[in-house]
């Protein structure tokens, strides 16, 4: 079994959020066949967020590792928190904003619409 090296990347107000973000892609796209825009894990810091966006021919699903946060579901509010998940399906708007006292990392998976 390969394994896989991990790019981590630094994001500044993604999405028009608030503040510095990370994102480790734990997949490439090679290994994600066409089918998949994104495997990753996200680090948010207290205060900081992605803004609220919209998702047209894809889904995002966040499965919550740690911390606390403000989930924004098509101008809806919600807390969530580890062993959470959250869906936005296509044509749907989200956003999320760490809200405790420690980083919030989730999971994020883009998959793509089916034509």
């Amino acid at each position: 079994m390969p394994v896989i090296k991990s790019e981590t990347v630094t994001a500044l107000n993604k999405a028009g959020g608030k503040g510095e973000i990370q994102i480790t892609h734990l997949l490439t796209p090679k290994e994600m066949l066409g089918q998949c825009e994104m495997f990753a894990k996200v680090v948010i810091p207290p205060g900081a967020s992605i803004g609220a966006h919209y998702h047209y021919g894809n889904s995002e699903t966040y499965y919550i590792l740690q911390g606390k946060a403000k989930y924004n579901d098509n101008d809806k509010f919600y807390e969530v928190g580890v062993g959470e998940t959250t869906f936005c399906g296509d044509g749907g708007m989200h956003g999320i904003e760490s809200v405790g006292d420690e980083d919030l990392i989730f999971i994020a998976l883009i998959i793509k619409t089916p034509a």
